[in-house]
């Protein structure tokens, strides 16, 4: 069975931001006949997208996500860290649910000399 691997940051019950890395199943699915079946994810309602650019350099502090999304790294790289003190790279490809809208939140850091270009699907 295919599946996307991502990596979730969510505030625990004491607003501690965290993170696990979860999977998405995909499933072979007729997406769009004529073309052949593809696999994909179960759908999900969505509310807005975005599209942002970290610049080289760019740092920010603790913060909450202002609104549940996905985030999908299409360049650069960052490091983000949770509130527990853990850290975890990603990088162009990969794909990060921020999950933290109360607490402290977390940090991230623009790292490399690559802005991180990062397209955003905003949920509920």
């Amino acid at each position: 069975m295919s599946t996307i691997d991502y990596l979730r940051i969510y505030a625990d019950s004491k607003d501690v931001s965290h993170f696990e890395v979860k999977t998405l199943p995909l499933a072979s699915t007729d997406y769009a006949p004529p073309a052949p079946s593809l696999n994909t994810s179960q759908v999900m309602d969505a509310d807005k997208c975005v599209f942002l650019e970290l610049p080289v350099g760019w740092y920010g502090e603790w913060h909450p996500t202002p609104v549940r999304q996905w985030l999908m790294l299409l360049s650069g790289a960052c490091e983000f860290e949770a509130g527990d003190g853990q850290r975890e790279r990603r990088q162009a490809g990969d794909v990060v649910m921020l999950d933290d809208t109360s607490g402290k939140g977390h940090q991230t850091r623009v790292i490399g000399d690559i802005p991180v270009r990062i397209a955003a699907v905003h949920f509920s």
